[in-house]
């Protein structure tokens, strides 16, 4: 057994394999690929966790000819289904360094140099979303570990604010197109989820929430309202405005999912569609997404970190030194206590690249969106549902039943043109493209529109 952690001439030979076949991900376009059964992998792979090991230079083998090309490419440019993702060569980098060096950032006793530069990346973000200087928070694993941490927060706070009392049953507000994981966190939580109206953009407003409100025997009892900065199946951003003016005037929580959308508070062509954001009480948004960091990361931010303190910090006898101290614990502000670094390869990227970089490259994207838009105005047979709001389109091909939709993804990735996923608006099956990728360019879009002819 010690000899797994003794850097031996076996170690040296495996570590330079596997830096090459890093070096080689990071440097060459990848294949698109796709996922093979089960019954497939098991036939090609065999065995692989034995009593006896099978070797290092056997498994990456594996790994590198049978299931990796079974692993789609995220980072591909012609994938456009759910949210892509699109890490930075800098934060792809650096992600091995963080793994290399057993980072650990639950606590600043432990990770002090890691804490501070994840702190650094998030009060950049609390700047971009306008939150005071008081804001901070932490990095976790994704949008639903966010939300349901806000969540938590946004109870907690409540409960205090009544004294510790609580009514027979929490409600929590959000728009009928909230994202999957507001209603999984509610559920998680056993509170009940007070589902309002969407707009014709499938926006949550002002009015539609009042009214929701008002309809309600306890209105009191609502305890957050969750909005969405960019939806993820349409891209649209909430009146963020009139919402926050309805929380101010009624004491609940505003929490505001950006964990696709967020990114594009960088980039000025779109700034102002955003106003609202910096009411928010909490805000996350996913790294991992469009702001180019490998997976898994998202930012979870609090106007006020001492709420998320109270509702999170776990006592221990074992953690009483921690407790005692006055630093920014991570594991105080989330339903964590152990926790990665995962704020570093952002933190990395935009150190070693600078903000305007990400702006740039932001903006690029929301050019593409609209220039791929035009494109489907521009062929009789599809139609553009909406005009894009960020960087998600939705359309439909005329003609064409749920089936046909279902067909055309499979043979788009089949031919690895590209990798698109239908979804559902207004009850009707539709296509749906998502940009995040500054790679992915105008001539990728074409080659996958012409799969719908």
């Amino acid at each position: 057994m010690g000899s797994m952690h003794e850097y031996t001439e076996e170690t040296e030979a495996l570590a330079a394999s596997i830096l090459a076949f890093a070096r080689a991900r990071i440097a060459n376009d990848q294949p698109l690929d796709h996922a093979i059964t089960s019954t497939d992998l098991d036939e090609r792979a065999g065995r692989t966790v034995t009593p006896e090991g099978i070797g290092g230079p056997e498994a990456l083998r594996l790994w590198a000819d049978v299931l990796a090309p079974a692993t789609l490419s995220p980072d591909h440019p012609s994938f456009l289904a759910f949210v892509p993702g699109a890490p930075t060569k800098a934060s792809v980098l650096f992600d091995l360094a963080v793994s290399a060096s057993a980072t650990y950032a639950g606590s600043w006793l432990e990770g002090a140099g890691a804490v501070w530069a994840e702190n650094e990346v998030l009060r950049w973000l609390a700047s971009l979303a306008g939150l005071p200087d008081r804001a901070g928070g932490v990095f976790v694993s994704g949008g639903t570990a966010g939300n349901l941490s806000a969540l938590v927060t946004a109870r907690h706070a409540a409960a205090a604010a009544r004294g510790g009392s609580r009514p027979d049953r929490w409600l929590v507000a959000c728009a009928d197109t909230a994202h999957s994981s507001v209603v999984s966190a509610a559920r998680v939580m056993d509170v009940d989820v007070v589902s309002v109206a969407h707009d014709e953009r499938g926006r949550l407003t002002e009015a539609a929430l009042a009214a929701a409100l008002a309809g309600l025997d306890h209105p009191d009892d609502v305890f957050a309202v969750v909005a969405s900065a960019g939806s993820t199946n349409a891209g649209a951003i909430d009146d963020l405005e009139g919402v926050a003016r309805i929380c101010r005037e009624r004491g609940v929580w505003l929490h505001v999912d950006g964990a696709y959308g967020g990114a594009g508070l960088v980039a000025p062509s779109v700034r102002e569609r955003f106003h609202g954001i910096e009411h928010a009480d909490s805000f996350i948004v996913d790294p991992h997404k469009w702001l180019f960091a490998p997976y898994d990361s998202c930012a979870l931010l609090y106007r006020d970190p001492d709420l998320a303190r109270a509702a999170h910090r776990q006592d221990a006898s074992y953690l009483d030194t921690l407790n005692a101290r006055e630093e920014w614990n991570p594991s105080d502000y989330a339903h964590h206590l152990s926790r990665r670094a995962r704020g570093l390869p952002l933190w990395f990227s935009l150190a070693a690249s600078g903000t305007d970089a990400y702006r740039d490259a932001v903006e690029r994207v929301l050019e593409l969106t609209r220039e791929a838009a035009e494109l489907i105005r521009g062929r009789p047979e599809l139609e553009l549902l909406m005009e894009p709001e960020l960087s998600v389109l939705l359309f439909r091909r005329r003609g064409w039943r749920p089936d046909d939709y279902e067909a055309w993804w499979r043979r788009a990735l089949a031919d690895q043109v590209g990798f698109v996923q239908p979804t559902s608006w207004e009850g009707e099956r539709v296509a749906r493209l998502c940009f995040v990728n500054p790679r992915t360019t105008i001539g990728h879009v074409r080659a996958i529109l012409d799969t719908t002819a």
